[in-house]
């Protein structure tokens, strides 16, 4: 590995920092100290050797076997959250939700409430095109900085990143540092209103409680991924210590003891008898990373 001035953990137990709480550890857990760290890191870095990022670890499985190469985990240096003025903040990598949204309501920016229900980083939202309740990433962001496998710094427009529903073009191996957002200006209190509004909503339908992943499958053209879920039977399904989430059946559920096996493979089981219930095929929406087995 090339020299750091951040921290380097080889055969790192990933697990603790993903939501399912499951999985094997990574080959090689890099968390940079600054963007030249990281920039440095790359650059130097065998071209061979993978290359991944992890932010909250909430939209993801991590299989049994682990994960080759190296995960990159971006810390409190690529955390902040800066209003430029009152429609645009500039956010860091590695900024929570909460943040971003909580930073725009005190600056008096709307548009950017969303966010305080997705169960991630500005990273994940930008690689992912994050969204609910009727907006997604792609509707605020101005630019993203990342830094690309081969170290160099490189600002990427919103129309650079192609963006679709829950995905994006961000090249392969390319670490989101920072992004731009824009919002409208607006009444503090009315947005904190409208995150009051979206929290109670997602308290009330989600299992919030439990090691979960979030939503499960993408939601079909016309009809919703919970809805086809449930109508083939499967709510309350489990296999092993994994289960189709009673309370909102897009969500898998860890009650305690499932491996990464459990969950991926009960996720294919209701992508099967849906498939066989309604002729819908669900698409996942979750990451699954790593080998099944070492």
């Amino acid at each position: 590995m090339p020299a750091v001035r951040g921290k380097l953990t080889r055969d790192a137990a990933i697990s603790k920092l993903t939501w399912f709480k499951v999985g094997g550890p990574a080959d090689v857990l890099f968390e940079p100290a600054d963007v030249e760290d990281l920039q440095a890191f790359l650059r130097d870095l065998d071209p061979a050797i993978p290359v991944m990022g992890l932010g909250l670890g909430s939209n993801m499985i991590v299989r049994d076997g682990g994960v080759p190469g190296v995960v990159i985990k971006l810390g409190k240096p690529f955390a902040k959250v800066e209003a430029l003025d009152r429609h645009r903040l500039r956010c860091g990598g590695a900024a929570h939700g909460i943040l971003v949204s909580s930073s725009a309501r005190d600056a008096g920016i709307a548009g950017l409430e969303f966010m305080r229900s997705i169960p991630g980083t500005v990273g994940g939202y930008v690689r992912m095109n994050g969204g609910a309740y009727g907006a997604e990433t792609c509707d605020v962001l101005v630019e993203t900085d990342v830094v690309l496998r081969d170290g160099t710094l490189k600002t990427l427009s919103n129309a650079d990143l192609g963006y679709s529903y829950r995905h994006s073009e961000l090249p392969e191996g390319a670490i989101v540092v920072s992004a731009l957002f824009e919002g409208r200006e607006g009444d503090p209190e009315a947005i904190q209103a409208e995150m009051d509004r979206i929290a109670e909503a997602r308290e009330q339908s989600q299992p919030l409680r439990t090691k979960t992943g979030g939503s499960t499958f993408k939601n079909p053209p016309g009809t919703s991924a919970w809805k086809e879920v449930d109508a083939a039977g499967c709510r309350g399904l489990q296999m092993g210590g994994a289960q189709v989430s009673e309370k909102h059946t897009n969500f898998l559920i860890n009650t305690g003891d499932a491996t990464a096996a459990d969950i991926e493979g009960l996720g294919e089981e209701v992508r099967r008898r849906v498939k066989a219930h309604s002729g819908v095929e669900l698409e996942w929406e979750i990451l699954r990373v790593g080998r099944k087995e070492r």
